[in-house]
């Protein structure tokens, strides 16, 4: 008769002496096996930390917090000194670390880290460490045989690397798709514009996603006003649209110019009396990191853009930040997407506006749907 083996609690078998003697050769085979036999992931999500309490809030930390949307809350206060120092250790030594994993169709993603918080991105003297860590995790991703690599807010920053370019140019010869995501947080945005509307009104207008978003509602006959101080970037992207539709896109340079549009889309960060030109009744579409104050109580809100993941979604116990379950940004969707269709393409630089309709049909293929179309 074969002995038990106890995995809960082995020290009863220690008492007990029901310890098959062959139990630890066994699970020491096992672990070993594993290792060999561990699987490449498919796609990664390359994220970055946000900010100190929202540090606690990966998977590994405490799975149950990370198990719904990130909010800050009291108890999370004394634990800030811990994830100070945690900080200032992976400030100093730490390398690109795994947060999570799902499988969809088949394929399994996962959720990488670089240790950075999202202010010392605006640190000039910590631009070359953060490149050389997203660096390190793309040709990590390219040997272990990873087909895309998707970057998070920050990683793409363009006065960081370009929107990914800087790395597809110093490494010509990548196997690994790296892709920035934003042409489905484009798409994302631009669907949650009603065809009804004429007019809109744009903060960040010439940044990748501003620049996009403006060239494809002027081909939609949308006028478009274009917050800028830059005449010669304005002019850039005006001379990008067709001739026929470049009147649609006219520069302001002052808040006021919006007193009588309704749709607002913000690319830029604007304060609570910058939003009080807007009309009552303005909804505020919104792709700025961190979204604006819900200051006007006569106006609405949008969420940041982002996508629920097909239901076939499998193994999938955290949120992202403050998504719900099975909620993603729409970057990290665009990635997903890639992955999907199977494009051999990069997904860096500057956005192409005739594949905004492409990416948006795929997800919507794959069974991905917009967060503005699910039920509240």
């Amino acid at each position: 008769m074969k002995t038990n083996y106890c995995l809960f609690m082995p020290l009863y078998d220690a008492i007990w002496n029901t310890l098959d003697t062959n139990s630890w050769v066994l699970q020491k085979k096992i672990t070993l096996d594993a290792g060999k036999s561990s699987r490449a992931p498919d796609f990664v999500f390359l994220a970055h930390v946000v900010d100190m309490t929202a540090s606690l809030h990966a998977p590994f930390v405490i799975r149950s917090f990370a198990s719904m949307p990130y909010r800050a809350r009291l108890f999370l206060l004394p634990q800030w000194p811990g994830a100070f120092l945690s900080m200032l250790m992976m400030w100093a030594r730490s390398k690109t670390f795994l947060v999570s994993f799902y499988h969809l169709r088949g394929r399994l993603h996962q959720t990488w880290a670089v240790p950075r918080f999202g202010f010392q991105y605006f640190l000039p003297f910590a631009s070359q460490g953060i490149n050389k860590h997203i660096e390190d995790a793309i040709l990590r991703a390219d040997k272990l045989g990873v087909k895309v690599i998707s970057l998070a807010a920050l990683n793409k920053n363009e006065a960081l690397n370009g929107g990914g370019t800087l790395f597809v140019k110093k490494h010509p010869n990548l196997k690994v798709r790296v892709v920035h995501g934003n042409t489905l947080t484009a798409a994302v945005i631009l669907n949650e514009i009603h065809e009804s509307v004429k007019e809109v009104f744009l903060t960040g207008a010439t940044s990748k996603l501003g620049r996009a978003i403006a060239l494809y509602l002027c081909r939609r006959g949308v006028r478009v006003l274009m917050l800028t101080l830059s005449t010669e970037r304005f002019q850039n992207i005006k001379e990008e649209a067709p001739a026929n539709c470049q009147k649609n896109l006219v520069q302001v340079t002052k808040y006021q110019a919006a007193k009588n549009c309704k749709t607002w889309v913000v690319g830029k960060w604007i304060t609570p009396r910058e939003q009080r030109w807007a009309p009552p009744g303005t909804h505020f579409h919104q792709f700025v990191v961190p979204p604006i104050f819900a200051f006007r109580r006569d106006c609405t809100y949008g969420d940041l853009a982002a996508m629920k993941l097909p239901d076939d979604v499998e193994g999938l116990g955290s949120c992202e930040y403050t998504m719900g379950r099975g909620i993603v940004h729409a970057c990290h969707a665009g990635g997903v997407v890639h992955s999907l269709e199977g494009w051999t393409h990069h997904e860096v630089g500057a956005l192409d506006v005739d594949r905004i309709d492409v990416v948006w049909k795929a997800a919507i293929k794959h069974g991905l749907q917009p967060v503005s179309s699910l039920p509240k």
